[in-house]
């Protein structure tokens, strides 16, 4: 699948089938993270791959209690390093992330960004420091099934030419 395929078939996975994810794909979805850019390069992220069942169920426990996740044949939790990089760290893992969740639909498998998790808890369950700052979570496996496309806004509702509120012109048959 190319890089715009991927994109344009990214979706939001909730259902997970109970398979493993073979440990070279998990290689190749963690590697595209760690390949991602960072500011001045500082890569201020580590990532928590948690693969045991009942230290899945209790990550998805302080995530809300959304146990579907422990479902997934994994969870990777994207913390942010302040001390590396104070202003930009949590857009770089961010970054990273988003990197891990195309790899990941490229290979077949689904995932889905987790922002909805008590800080504490998660660094509780993945004995993470204190200092350091849990930005997301997210499912990693086989999909149950792949979620229809949503409706998104109107291209005239979020782009803008030089100003804001300025309509952008398309020229006819460049997108």
């Amino acid at each position: 699948m190319d890089t715009i395929q991927t994109i344009l078939a990214r979706r939001s996975v909730r259902r997970y089938r109970p398979e493993p994810l073979p440990a070279q794909h998990l290689r190749q979805i963690l590697e595209a993270g760690r390949q991602a850019p960072s500011a001045s390069n500082r890569q201020p992220w580590t990532f928590v791959v948690v693969r045991e069942a009942e230290q899945k169920r209790r990550l998805a426990a302080a995530c809300r209690g959304q146990m579907w996740l422990a479902d997934a044949a994994c969870i990777v939790v994207g913390v942010a390093l302040p001390e590396v990089s104070p202003r930009w760290c949590r857009v770089d893992v961010a970054i990273a992330m988003e990197n891990m969740v195309l790899a990941a639909r490229s290979l077949g498998y689904g995932a889905c960004w987790i922002g909805a998790f008590e800080p504490d808890e998660v660094k509780a369950v993945c004995g993470i420091p204190v200092e350091a700052e849990v930005v997301a979570c997210t499912p990693l496996g086989a999909p149950e099934a792949w979620p229809e496309p949503r409706e998104r806004k109107a291209p005239g509702e979020v782009f803008f030419s030089e100003r804001y509120g300025q309509a952008i012109a398309f020229e006819e048959g460049s997108g």
